[in-house]
């Protein structure tokens, strides 16, 4: 039987999201939102995606490209899905040749993936090819119905006193400048998340299209912190057209306004929209080292999963030569 790889075509849209669906059952994706995250790419972010067929039938993609949130000319993350059904049988190896020649011109510093550590067919193939492990992350997962919210009442209430209000975005459609201040706000939070490179800063025009205008954003799941008009923390919960469960985004708090509780109110009325929902599980990524994050989340009850381990292969060292 022969393998071809070839580049990706528009028709091909929803046989990669059958592979997609196949290797990752638990986070499933859709064609509208592949198609989604396609149209609303960075600018300044090159991109490259490649099929491997057989016989006609496609059993595998691999994409590539630079990261808009940590966009360097020479720094690319990459990612590589065969079928299970076709696994072990010279997919991968193909994909990820074909992805380096892609990639070539622009002579890269370094590659970034990730695996989950149960996923142990994976990470052996990204140790084979000099990939190491950089950092951990973990997926934590909250049932919703089993959540007991009264340990928690008066949390929002001694937020308040600070005169200090929780509002929703639908809430802010009022203030003319919520979109900037959101913006504003996203980047001062993004400098002090955990990231594996220093973060790059996108425009206004993509994090609007891109976040605000994003089909799986909920207008009444995107809670703000408000602080006489300062908006002093965030929260967001966002769907997925494959999943009842809710997938949590940004949470994070301006460092003037951190230690007050703003946090823990603005996750706990989350977790009451996801119930008014009748959603079952919120599902949340942090890393390894954000311990103030992860603490918060322990103590609601998230239930930790797998670890998802971000891997690295350098070409080069920086400042080399």
């Amino acid at each position: 039987m022969s393998l071809t790889i070839r580049p990706f075509v528009p028709a091909d849209y929803s046989a990669v999201v059958d592979v997609l669906n196949a290797v990752h059952p638990e986070y499933p994706t859709s064609e509208t939102e592949l198609r989604f995250e396609d149209d609303h790419r960075d600018p300044k972010c090159w991109f490259d995606r490649w099929i491997a067929e057989r016989d006609g039938e496609v059993v595998g993609c691999g994409h590539c490209g630079h990261a808009a949130g940590w966009f360097h000319p020479r720094k690319f993350w990459i990612d590589l899905s065969v079928h299970p059904v076709h696994q072990g049988r010279g997919v991968g190896s193909m994909l990820y040749q074909r992805l380096l020649q892609s990639m070539a011109p622009f002579d890269p510093l370094l590659l970034r993936t990730g695996a989950r550590e149960d996923e142990l067919h994976s990470v052996q193939f990204l140790l084979n090819r000099g990939f190491r492990e950089d950092r951990r992350a973990w997926e934590s997962r909250l049932n919703v119905e089993a959540f007991d919210s009264s340990p928690y009442a008066g949390v929002e209430d001694q937020v308040r006193l600070q005169g200090i209000e929780i509002k929703t975005l639908r809430e802010l459609e009022s203030d003319p400048e919520r979109d900037v201040k959101l913006y504003e706000l996203d980047w001062l939070l993004d400098q002090d998340i955990p990231q594996p490179e220093p973060p790059t800063r996108v425009s206004f025009e993509f994090f609007r299209e891109h976040t605000l205008d994003n089909p799986n954003l909920l207008p009444d799941g995107y809670f703000v912190a408000v602080d006489r008009g300062t908006y002093a923390g965030v929260s967001t919960l966002w769907s997925s057209q494959g999943t009842e469960d809710l997938y949590t985004g940004l949470t994070g708090v301006r460092r003037e306004y951190r230690r007050r509780g703003i946090a823990l109110a603005l996750k706990l009325r989350a977790i009451a929209y996801a119930r008014a929902l009748g959603r079952p599980v919120i599902r949340t990524w942090n890393e390894s080292t954000n311990r103030p994050m992860l603490s918060i989340n322990e103590r609601l009850g998230f239930v930790k999963q797998p670890a998802w381990i971000d891997f690295v292969k350098f070409f080069e060292e920086e400042g080399s030569g």
